[in-house]
């Protein structure tokens, strides 16, 4: 009997080589390269947003 998690492993092919990017010596992976972009941009969000009711008006 599959656990849900075997056949999710299964349908998407985890042995499959991924997509790599290099720049020099620099070279990362597309999907952690997505993950950090996506990590500055939340970051910088954080910087700029302001937060609910954190300003009283005055």
């Amino acid at each position: 009997m599959d656990t849900p998690l075997t056949a999710l492993a299964g349908a998407l092919r985890l042995q499959a080589a991924g997509i790599y990017l290099g720049w020099g010596s620099f070279t990362v992976q597309l999907g952690n390269l997505i993950v950090i972009l996506a990590m500055i941009a939340l970051f910088v969000a954080a910087l700029f947003l302001p937060f609910p009711g954190g300003r009283d008006k005055r």
